[in-house]
């Protein structure tokens, strides 16, 4: 499938903190819309169609806070929730990064909670049009059931998460998801995913490396369990997907380049794969969701305009039948509005 993605954008965004009475909790939002025309090209034999949309491209509230607990520690908190201004989607509170945790001058920050992966984190900085429907993980990180059985790019529940402080422009993180916690006997295999990421910081280059990795457990174990059909992609034991990621981005005068490149593979094939019997994928243990991915984008800025174009391409999926086109490009394009 090749598909296309123009967004034409007016976008207003708010993201200045106030104060609530208590003098320790801050108050935050971003209201952010768009109008946008979207062409998905063809699929073979099947013409695509052009759309309009309004999007409310991750319009949110959040309340944060922090308590001094002294020598430079501090206990923090946030709750952060999705709100749709388009009215697309049911609002949910705390569907967002939310969490409690520790922080320290010295030591880094541990969080427990609802919290962007590392491997996430390692290249949101690289996305030009991050939070709209250009957003870069269109095509990077995954989409769940269709490019991978959970998404790479990911805001993952039951999570504990440690980042360091920066060291001459360098921070390493990691993170461990709980993704069975309703594993019942010894009998069940567990669930869980890793993630682990570094990025060097320091204007005027940025420099990312990302790995993750999935373990899928037993059905009804928790959030990283199989599939209900034991006759299923992800029937047999010791399941897994992994990615890799870098990412690059140089600032130059008023320009502004980006580059990330992924790789994922799995093991998931087997009787039920998605890509159909027959297809290498079907074969007990073949890779499924498998790919390489990448993104290119460059932004020239204009006082406070901008103007923006990226690419992002990813190739076709391992375990996809001879001859079938699985690929996806998505080009953008963005003219002279606010940086």
């Amino acid at each position: 499938m090749k598909k296309k993605i123009i967004a034409l954008a007016i976008a207003a965004a708010v993201s200045s903190p106030a104060f609530a009475d208590s003098g320790n909790v801050t108050v935050y939002g971003m209201a952010n819309v768009s109008f946008d025309l979207v062409d998905n090209g063809s699929n073979g034999a099947t013409s695509g169609t052009r759309n309009n949309k309004v999007s409310s491209n991750a319009s949110r509230i959040g309340f944060k806070g922090a308590e001094d607990m002294g020598e430079g520690l501090k206990a923090v908190w946030q709750t952060e929730s999705l709100i749709s201004l388009d009215g697309a989607a049911a609002d949910s509170f705390g569907t967002r990064n939310t969490y409690a945790g520790l922080s320290s001058d010295k030591l880094g920050t541990v969080l427990l909670g609802r919290y962007d992966t590392p491997y996430k984190i390692s290249t949101r900085k690289l996305d030009i049009f991050s939070d709209s429907i250009g957003d870069n993980r269109s095509l990077l990180g995954s989409i769940a059931g269709t490019s991978s059985y959970k998404a790479f790019d990911g805001r993952q529940t039951d999570t504990i998460v440690y980042t360091s402080p920066a060291f001459n422009g360098f921070t390493v993180a990691a993170a461990y998801v709980a993704g069975a916690e309703t594993a019942s006997t010894s009998a069940n295999s567990k669930g869980s995913a890793w993630s682990l990421a570094g990025w060097y910081d320091a204007a005027p280059f940025y420099g990312s490396l990302a790995y993750e990795v999935h373990d899928v457990g037993s059905t009804g174990t928790g959030t990283m369990a199989g599939a209900s059909n034991t006759a299923t992609v992800y029937a047999h034991t010791d399941s897994r997907g992994s990615a890799f990621k870098l990412g690059a981005g140089y600032q130059l005068g008023a320009f502004d380049l980006k580059f990330a490149y992924e790789k994922t593979s799995d093991n998931l094939g087997g009787t039920g794969a998605p890509t159909g019997a027959g297809s290498p994928g079907a074969v007990t243990g073949a890779d499924v969701f498998g790919h390489n991915a990448y993104y290119l984008a460059g932004k020239y800025n204009i006082g406070s305009d901008a103007v923006k174009v990226a690419y992002s391409h990813a190739g076709n999926l391992a375990g996809a039948a001879a001859g079938a086109d699985t690929s996806a490009n998505a080009p953008r394009y963005l003219l002279c509005i606010p940086s």
